[in-house]
């Protein structure tokens, strides 16, 4: 028995579909804004808050693992609904809020951990959504392309150790666009350039010492119809430190395009 703490994005629904082709036996904690599991039978909707409900959860029903998949958005704590765990473990996780939405999962897994509860990689099911190095696309980044792969890569790793930031967006060598509470998508959009066509980067790696289990760069076909969009050339993103949906539409989009899909 596997307990799937899933939030939004695509990336649960492969998970989910894996899970249950290996007749694996799973129950889900929603964490989703929309609650889009609740259709499952074997889904729990609780709030973030309600530790006591999460941990009793997963220990009645001998759940030893959890894997977590999906943006869960950081909670307005003064909203939040609390049972007495949630009221007791809240100022760990309000602490590690300060230093942004890593430190804030870094805390729940220490916090399961102390339960005796471990967290598997994101990807044990799926390990197919993360590709090798190389260059997956017809075109290939040019010398200019590099330099800004080069100047993104620099920004992302000289952000402070717990930035949210998994994004940033370099065309000609200067910084247009690094990633905020929004996301990638309006990152992008305020990427967009009518002077530049096909020109610039999005390159997107994991956060500074982040915990590789959980919230690793998740990239799919609207993100290379966004980049699209914004006027870039190119995705780039890590070696196995990343998750890819929809592999063969994002790279036949890529090609019709003339963009590229570089792991580095």
């Amino acid at each position: 028995m596997i307990g799937l703490i899933f939030g939004d994005t695509d990336f649960p629904n492969k998970i989910l579909k894996t899970i249950i082709k290996r007749k694996i036996k799973y129950l889900i904690i929603d964490l989703s804004k929309s609650k889009k599991f609740k259709k499952d039978k074997k889904s729990y909707s609780v709030s973030i808050g309600q530790f006591g409900k999460i941990i009793s959860i997963l220990k009645e029903n001998n759940c030893k693992k959890v894997l977590f998949a999906g943006k869960v958005n950081k909670p307005n704590f003064s909203k939040l609904k609390l049972d007495l765990k949630g009221i007791y473990y809240i100022p760990r996780i309000i602490k590690a809020s300060k230093l942004g939405d890593a430190a804030i999962l870094k805390e729940i897994i220490k916090i399961l951990t102390q339960n005796k509860i471990k967290t598997e990689n994101s990807l044990i099911f799926n390990p197919e959504l993360s590709l090798k190095k190389g260059n997956f696309s017809k075109i290939r980044p040019n010398k200019q392309d590099q330099l800004d792969i080069k100047k993104a890569i620099k920004t992302l790793n000289n952000l402070r150790k717990y930035n949210f930031s998994q994004g940033v967006v370099v065309r000609n060598k200067k910084i247009v666009s690094i990633e905020g509470k929004g996301g990638t998508k309006k990152m992008l959009e305020k990427s967009r350039s009518k002077k530049f066509r096909n020109h610039g980067v999005l390159v997107k790696l994991p956060k500074k010492k982040q915990d590789l289990r959980v919230d690793l760069p998740t990239i799919g076909l609207k993100t290379l119809k966004q980049s699209k969009t914004a006027g870039l050339k190119g995705i780039v993103v890590k070696n196995k430190q990343h998750v890819l949906l929809d592999k063969t539409k994002c790279i036949n989009f890529a090609n019709k395009n003339k963009m590229f899909i570089l792991v580095k």
